[in-house]
């Protein structure tokens, strides 16, 4: 393990009055941001950094040192833990929230989006700090928030994920880049169905694999493998010249392979707090049928940018009409979800903590 080293510039304290609004980004240590190829809130974290400068916001990434940021960057922990086998993950997350809360006196508002253990540091800082909550793992977390609930400041990224023991301050949907996404009019030749997530039950690649051979569609699938049992036992045996694993995918890769898809099978088995790649499909001109579950319902229209079904059998008989969908309209709809809407959201929660 490298020594702890540490990536700062000089900070200096002043008048609110007298500069530019500071906030603090504390994103997870699990993935580089932005991520390399799989790291949905370290994408978030960073696209909302970089739209936040862009507004004239100087800001402080607190993440892994080869991060990459148009702001300053602040680290103590060297490498994600996902891609640094033997790293002693409580030991480098102690100590990277003891050392972006240490800096929390230099900024006007800290803004966290790793989760519930930054709340206890939160609780001992005066800097007002709003947590974007990016779903919960369980209810066992619970406690966690309700704890610090009349102190600190929670955001929520979709109606369906709010709990109803917690107060939010707003809903903030994610915005995507859309220059990282390429307009097709028309799917590839000859035609194919899409699946982009985790190789997990709750995401449903194997009821994708149903749905396409019962469509007469070949899938390509692609995601890392959180479950190696399910992708063994639910995926693997599947695989064929009908059925391909391309594994996790980087930015280009998952442009070309959304935009040339009929449409997204997001056939979830969990209320899905948000789904990243529904967006990023639809920006492709990709329409996407999913389960209604959890926000699917605020990012979905039917008719529109896709179907939500209730069954195996209502996804086979989308896939069939849905080349009938107006591809321009698809992208039109996933445009309401931009980076300047989500950094304006998260500019009015500052303001509101501040005044």
């Amino acid at each position: 393990m490298p020594e702890r080293a540490v990536t700062i510039h000089p900070l200096s304290r002043h008048p609110r009055e007298d500069r530019p609004l500071r906030v603090g980004l504390l994103a997870p240590i699990a993935w580089r941001v932005p991520p390399r190829h799989y790291g949905p809130w370290e994408r978030v974290v960073s696209l909302l950094a970089e739209g936040l400068v862009a507004a004239g916001v100087e800001v402080t990434l607190f993440a892994t040192q080869d991060s990459r940021t148009g702001g300053r960057l602040s680290a103590v922990v060297p490498t994600p833990y996902e891609e640094t086998p033997g790293m002693d993950v409580k030991v480098w997350e102690g100590l990277h929230l003891a050392h972006a809360f240490g800096e929390a006196g230099f900024v006007d508002v800290m803004h966290n989006h790793a989760d519930f253990l930054p709340l206890m540091f939160a609780s001992l800082v005066e800097t007002p700090t709003v947590t974007t909550i990016h779903g919960f793992s369980g209810e066992a977390i619970l406690p966690a928030y309700t704890a610090y609930k009349d102190r600190l400041h929670f955001v929520a990224i979709s109606e369906a994920d709010r709990h109803p023991a917690l107060p939010y301050r707003a809903t903030v949907y994610h915005g995507i880049d859309f220059s990282e996404f390429t307009f097709r009019s028309q799917p590839d030749e000859p035609p194919y169905l899409v699946f982009l997530g985790r190789m997990h039950r709750d995401k449903g690649a194997a009821d994708a694999i149903r749905v396409a051979r019962a469509a007469g569609l070949p899938l390509r699938l692609a995601g890392i493998i959180q479950d190696q049992g399910y992708f063994d036992r639910e995926v693997a045996p599947h695989l064929g010249p009908d059925v391909t694993y391309l594994g996790s995918v980087g930015p280009e890769q998952r442009d070309s392979l959304l935009g040339g898809a009929v449409a997204l099978l997001h056939l979830i088995h969990f209320d899905e707090p948000f789904g990243l790649s529904v967006l990023e499909a639809m920006a492709c001109g990709t329409p996407v049928i999913a389960y209604g579950r959890g926000s699917m319902g605020e990012l979905i229209v039917p008719g529109v940018s896709g179907e939500i079904v209730p069954d195996e059998a209502g996804a086979v008989q989308a896939v069939r009409s849905v080349g009938r969908l107006n591809r321009a309209a698809v992208r039109a709809h996933a445009e309401t979800f931009s980076v300047p809407r989500m950094v304006e959201g998260y500019l009015q929660v500052y303001q509101r903590l501040l005044t």
